[in-house]
C-alpha cells in the first residue's frame, strides 16, 4: 500500500509541476503562436487569390492605356495603304480577310501569323491584304469595323486594327465603347479625330459593313478569321482557312503567286 501511496503521491507533485510550467503567461505564449499562425495563412490565402485575380486585368479593353503603339508602327511603316487595304494596289496576290475587331482568334491571327507576311511579303510588294469587316460577336462589333473604315478614309486604317488587336479586351463584354475607340484612334494616329467621329457614325460606313456582312455570309462563311486569296497560282478567288502558322500562311501566299 505505501508504494502505491507513494506513486501517487508523485503522481500529483507532477502534475502540479507541469501546471505550474504552464501557468498563464505560458498559456497566452502558446494562444499568440497559433493565433500568428492562422493569421500567416490568411495573408498566405488572400495574396493568393490577389495574384489569381489579377491575371485576368491582362485582357485589355482599357481606353486610358493603349500599348504596343510603336510596335505597330514598326510593322506597319512605310508600307502603302488605302482605306483598309494594306501594300502595293498592284500586287499580283491579293489575301482578304473576313474578321471581327472582338473576335480573341483574329487577335491571335493580327498579333502572331500575319505579321511575317506583312514583313516580308507585303513590304516587298508581292501581295496586298485587304481586312473587311465580318461582325458576328456582338453589337460593338459593327462600330467598330465602321470606327476602322474611318481611319481607312485617313491612311491610318490599318493601324486601326491593329491597335485594336493589341489592346483587344474580353469578348462581348462591353469595352468596345465610344471612349476605347477614340483612344484607338488617337493611338493610331487619325489626324483629324472630329472628322473620323463624324465618318464612323455615318450611314455610309454603317452600310458598308453590312455590305461586307453580307457579302461574308453569301460566300458562306461561319467563323472569323476567314480568308479568301487571289493570284496567278490560283483558280480564281478560293476561300481557305487561316493557317495555324505563320509559315502556313506564307506558303498559301506563295502558292497563290504561282
Amino acid at each position: 500500500m505505501s508504494n502505491k501511496r507513494e506513486r501517487e503521491k508523485r503522481r500529483e507533485e507532477r502534475l502540479r509541476e507541469e501546471q505550474k510550467a504552464t501557468g498563464p503567461g505560458e498559456q497566452r505564449k502558446k494562444l499568440l503562436q497559433i493565433a500568428a499562425g492562422a493569421v500567416f495563412l490568411a495573408v498566405v490565402v488572400v495574396v493568393v487569390l490577389i495574384i489569381a485575380n489579377s491575371g485576368g486585368d491582362e485582357e485589355g479593353g482599357d481606353a486610358t492605356s493603349i500599348g504596343d503603339v510603336q510596335v505597330v508602327e514598326k510593322l506597319l511603316n512605310g508600307i502603302p495603304q488605302e482605306e483598309l487595304v494594306l501594300g502595293d494596289p498592284s500586287a499580283k496576290v491579293e489575301l482578304i480577310e473576313y474578321g471581327d475587331l472582338q473576335c480573341p482568334v483574329c487577335k491571335q491571327f493580327a498579333e502572331e501569323t500575319l505579321p511575317p507576311v506583312i514583313e516580308k511579303q507585303v513590304r516587298a510588294g508581292e501581295v496586298k491584304v485587304v481586312f473587311r469587316n465580318f461582325p458576328i460577336i456582338g453589337p460593338q462589333s459593327a462600330p467598330a469595323g465602321a470606327a476602322a473604315l474611318a481611319a481607312g478614309e485617313q491612311g491610318k486604317g490599318w493601324q486601326f486594327l491593329d491597335l485594336f488587336f493589341h489592346n483587344q479586351g474580353a469578348e462581348n463584354s462591353g469595352y468596345a465603347d465610344d471612349e476605347f475607340l477614340t483612344a484607338i484612334a488617337e493611338a493610331a494616329g487619325v489626324p483629324d479625330i472630329a472628322k473620323w467621329n463624324k465618318a464612323r457614325k455615318s450611314e455610309e460606313l454603317e452600310i458598308e459593313v453590312e455590305e461586307t456582312n453580307e457579302e461574308a455570309e453569301r460566300l458562306g462563311l461561319t467563323g472569323t478569321p476567314s480568308l479568301a486569296i487571289k493570284g496567278p497560282g490560283t483558280n480564281g478567288t478560293e476561300l481557305t482557312t487561316a493557317p495555324a502558322s505563320s509559315d502556313g500562311l506564307e506558303e498559301l501566299v506563295e502558292r497563290a503567286a504561282g
